[in-house]
This record gives C-alpha cells, sequence and structure tokens, in this order.
C-alpha cells in the first residue's frame, strides 16, 4: 500500500488553517484597523487553508475507496 501524499498535505493545511482560524477569531481586532487594511487576513485564510485541506482529504480518501 503506498501513501497518498493528498493525505498528510490534507493533514498539515487543516492543522495549519484551524490554528489561523482560531488565532483569528481570538484576536484583537483593534489591531486589524490599523494593520492588513481593517482586513482579518488570519481568518480569511484560516478558512481557506481549511477547506484545502478538506478537499485534499476527501481526494485522497476517495481514491483508496477505488
Amino acid at each position: 500500500m503506498q501513501l497518498d501524499i493528498r493525505f498528510p498535505m490534507g493533514l498539515l493545511f487543516s492543522l495549519l488553517g484551524a490554528i489561523l482560524l482560531v488565532y483569528g477569531l481570538l484576536s484583537d481586532s483593534a489591531i486589524y484597523a490599523t494593520h492588513s487594511l481593517g482586513q482579518n487576513v488570519n481568518l480569511r485564510w484560516g478558512v481557506i487553508f481549511v477547506l484545502f485541506g478538506a478537499v485534499m482529504l476527501w481526494l485522497a480518501r476517495r481514491s483508496a475507496k477505488q
């Protein structure tokens, strides 16, 4: 049985995305008012990373069933 690269990649992006997502939710919103043009960049990229990681995990699981 070979390891599909999408599985560890999905885990990595999901974990990093979850960390960014939690940090973006818990951080002080006043920081973003003075930096990042008022945008919560950590929250946005956390969501993107989690979604990408979930897609990679789904693709790895789908190919394992076949």
